[in-house]
């Protein structure tokens, strides 16, 4: 950098020249700035011609003599920051310009510093700082009022909080420090690209990278000025509300005391990294705080008064079970959940911190010692703040909807380790048997079986996206173009929804996500070919007899089931095909729904009566091996087609026995299961106070955008809507699936309003993060047994209405990724219901019931 000195009063002057110096002296020009000063203006200067200086109050006699302007721009940096730190700038000067200050400059260095602090993007009539241009330069007017902000940028800009006040080459920037209007990028890739530019942008983009709001060594953060640390969580968090920030403002000093005093107690701490505000990818969720030791990850949820405890404590668990399954640095190492709190139950939060359902709470004046305790008592291996913050570190699990649009966009999905292990065995068996198929130009049915939330569609949606199926496709001789592979489903709910989703990638998710009703009304027209090889039908088990497929349809031929109807039309597809059914156990809710596997087995030997010289070769898992023993149907067994392991919920298997339990399928103390799933973090609360419920989801996802949260209610209780649940059939046909489940909080068609019902209909094979379902009358127990006796009655004669009762509440009891809270209305025909459900080991809202004396898992 160029030459700095000192220089007593007498000899404060421009050198190099008078204000109009020659051309010949260039940038060779001085500009004088006082070291401490009470106000300042500050112009740039476009050219050796037109220079103004605007006017600089002497305080001391100090100056800095600059020789060029490159120089001035590298100085101007450093003097302002530490001016500005030091509180020696109190006030800002009148120019005579503009009457205020402005900084600006045409040299680049300088231009790039001012454009990177102020961006034009975030200029309005409110802010303290607007664009403006001038003869002699075009820059930043300041106000008076803004001065203060102003400053807070600069040096949140150029030091991102650490106390290094040199002077830095031209267009340089500390390591992995972006402006503040772009967000901080993750310490790996401290990259100016594109990504970084989005990943501040606050916009609710599920493929945002991971990043902080702050992240630094726990020395850095504890000296950093508080104002300093806010204003960078506000630039990464533009559309924090005043409420946000002053929590903010609130809890920084306090995590700051904190940090200084751990640094006091342990040596080891100034190896320790503070991150506040992580941005889970895909979801934008953000913990509060997370403090890296050594190995062991802390992560810290702060909260007032005014949040419900049950909600607070959940969030925190659930920040933690997630980081565990999904961040590639936190497998088998202690994630640590805490609670941060001035009260709880009543009463002072403990300094010292215990241990309540499966996290620390403790009172902001415990945090140091609580952090001191954790990393003597657990031990890792060292996790740097670089690898933690890699963008590609945190892989969730994606709901069906993401996955659909990461699928439509991308064409793969995210590698999701632990999912994958369950899931893969059988995408490669069904890949290995569409090759098959095209090789020996042969015919196959491929039943994929599972439990509820297994993963069977998210195999289905993959291999319809498959790029190797473009390879496979066989020329049909027409000019249209082949379509490898399509979705159906019978669902019309999930059908919508999907299409809904994949309307934002460009409109053309129809192609791949199709109505079943709408593809076999327009292949039953006769010489109509599909254009698919594979087809994967959805909830095969649904499939409608030949009545209710007569009744649905109004088609000529309608004799036949809808299975039969299928196999008939991929009978028409050159050369090879394959058709995958994915079947559910125990999801039959419509009438004509009940007969379910036989069917497919009844299409098969009808068509081989028939003559039509087709061999179906049936794959399928020794588990449903009684459905296809037939001596005409050749049946290849695959235990790999059977999932039974549950991924939907957050990789926390026996939900679906659970929900077994509480339905009176199993028999038998369901005490040590429940706090299996309640340990494992998987919610099942139950109340009759409904403001409860929906308090306790707003508290819970109130921080987390992208959360999906509703109320959900049987089709077929006449009680609810006189207690403001409307399920009406009214009401029901306005519903819009696609609207509901993806639209954001603010629409008023969303599910997170809380108002509009989803029935067991319309929820169906799609999930919540939490759903809130209110139990009915028509799903009751009477004398220790269920009844459907009070539910509205099928127009139509059904086999067992009781078991479609019991297969809607199973639908509902199971879409909620992290839980379901139960409401219970406050009417005594469901008070024995309450009872069983509370019996069953549904947890009321109360915290510190479940296992008081274990230490929180890590």
């Amino acid at each position: 950098m160029g030459h700095v000195e000192d220089v007593t009063a007498e000899d404060t002057r421009v050198e190099g020249g008078s204000a109009n110096g020659s051309a010949q002296e260039g940038l060779a020009n001085a500009f004088c700035l006082a070291n401490r000063i009470p106000s300042i203006a500050l112009c740039a200067l476009s050219s050796a011609d037109e220079q103004r200086a605007g006017f600089v109050e002497v305080a001391d006699g100090k100056t800095l003599v600059l020789k060029e302007i490159g120089e001035f721009s590298k100085a101007l940096q450093s003097w302002l920051l530490c001016a500005l730190e030091s509180g020696e700038i109190r006030g800002v000067g009148d120019n005579p310009l503009h009457g205020g200050c402005f900084l600006g400059a045409t040299h680049r260095s300088l231009d790039e510093m001012v454009t990177g602090v102020f961006p034009r993007s975030c200029c309005s009539a409110s802010t303290p700082w607007r664009w403006r241009s001038h003869p002699c330069a075009s820059g930043w007017m300041i106000s008076r009022r803004g001065w203060g902000d102003v400053g807070q940028r600069l040096i949140a800009y150029f030091h991102g909080g650490r106390r290094n006040w040199g002077c830095r080459p031209r267009g340089t920037r500390p390591p992995g420090i972006l402006p503040p209007s772009m967000g901080r990028p993750s310490s790996a890739s401290g990259a100016d690209g594109p990504a970084a530019e989005t990943a501040g942008t606050g916009d609710s983009v599920r493929g945002l990278p991971s990043g902080a709001g702050w992240d630094s060594d726990l020395p850095a953060f504890q000296a950093a000025e508080p104002k300093v640390v806010c204003l960078r969580l506000v630039d990464f968090v533009p559309d924090a509300d005043q409420k946000q920030q002053d929590a903010w403002r609130h809890w920084i000093p306090q995590l700051q005391r904190q940090s200084s005093g751990l640094l006091a107690v342990d040596p080891l701490a100034i190896t320790y990294s503070a991150i506040l505000e992580y941005r889970l990818p895909r979801d934008l969720r953000r913990p509060d705080v997370i403090v890296l030791e050594q190995g062991v990850v802390v992560v810290l949820e702060l909260k007032g008064p005014d949040t419900s405890e049950r909600a607070g404590l959940d969030q925190v668990l659930a920040y933690a079970r997630d980081l565990r399954a999904y961040h590639e640095e936190c497998h088998n190492r202690p994630v640590v959940p805490v609670l941060v709190r001035p009260q709880f139950g009543g009463a002072a939060s403990p300094a010292e911190g215990r241990s309540v359902d499966g996290a620390w709470v403790v009172s902001p004046q415990g945090i140091a010692t609580l952090l001191g305790r954790l990393v003597t008592t657990l031990k890792a291996e060292p996790l740097s703040l670089q690898n933690f913050l890699r963008d590609d570190a945190y892989c969730p699990l994606p709901s069906i909807v993401d996955a659909a649009r990461e699928l439509f966009e991308h064409g793969e999905l995210p590698y999701i380790k632990r999912a994958q292990a369950h899931t893969e065995p059988a995408l490669e068996a069904i890949t290995a048997i569409a090759k098959e198929a095209k090789a020996t130009q042969t015919r196959h049915l491929v039943v994929l079986t599972g439990v509820p939330g297994s993963g069977k569609t998210l195999v289905g949606l993959q291999i319809v996206h498959a790029k190797w199926l473009d390879r496979l496709a066989s020329p049909d001789g027409s000019a249209r173009p082949k379509s490898p592979a399509v979705y159906l489903s019978g669902n019309g709910p999930l059908v919508q929804v999907l299409q809904h989703a994949l309307s934002s990638a460009g409109g053309g998710g129809q192609t791949f996500v199709q109505d079943v009703k709408k593809y076999v009304e327009y292949h039953s027209k006769k010489g109509r070919v599909p254009l698919e090889h594979v087809v994967v039908f959805d909830e095969a088990q649904r499939a409608h007899d030949p009545d209710q497929f007569a009744k649905v349809h109004k088609l000529p031929q309608a004799d036949l089931s809808e299975p039969a109807h299928l196999m008939h039309f991929m009978q028409r597809v050159p050369e090879w095909c394959v058709l995958v059914a994915l079947v559910g156990s125990g999801q039959a809710i419509h009438n004509g729904e009940e007969v379910g596997l036989p069917l497919w087995r009844e299409a098969i030997l009808r068509d081989q009566a028939a003559g039509s010289g087709t061999q179906w070769i049936v794959h399928a898992p020794e588990t449903i091996r009684d459905v296809f023993d037939d001596v005409e149907i050749v049946l290849r067994e695959n235990n790999t087609l059977n999932l039974d392991h549950e991924i939907r919920h957050h990789m926390v298997p026996r939900v679906h026995e659970y929900v077994e339990h509480i339905l009176g399928e199993r028999v038998g103390d369901t005490r040590e299961l429940a706090e299996h799933l309640f340990q494992s973090n998987h919610r099942f609360l139950v109340t009759r106070d409904l403001d409860e419920a929906k308090r306790y989801v707003r508290d819970r996802y109130g921080e987390a955008p992208l959360a999906r949260y509703g109320l959900i209610a049987s089709s077929r209780c006449k009680t609810l809507p006189s207690l403001g649940i409307d399920n009406t059939f009214s009401t029901l046909r306005r519903f819009r699936a696609g609207p509901w489940f993806n639209n954001p909080k603010d629409d008023p068609l969303s599910c997170r309003r809380l108002d509009m019902v989803g029935t067991e209909f319309k929820v169906q094979g799609l999930e919540l993060d939490m759903a809130i379902l209110a139990w009915g009358t028509d799903f009751r127990r009477v004398g220790g047994v269920w009844s459907d006796s009070m539910a509205t009655k099928h127009q139509k004669k059904v086999l067992d209405s009781l078991r479609l009762r019991l297969n809607a509440y199973r639908v509902l009891l199971t879409r909620g990724r992290d839980g379901t809270v139960i409401f219970v209305p406050p009417v005594p025909e469901l008070d024995e219901t309450h009872e069983w459900i509370v019996g069953a080991g549904a947890a009321s809202f109360a915290c510190g019931r479940w296992l008081p004396s274990q230490s929180p898992s890590v």
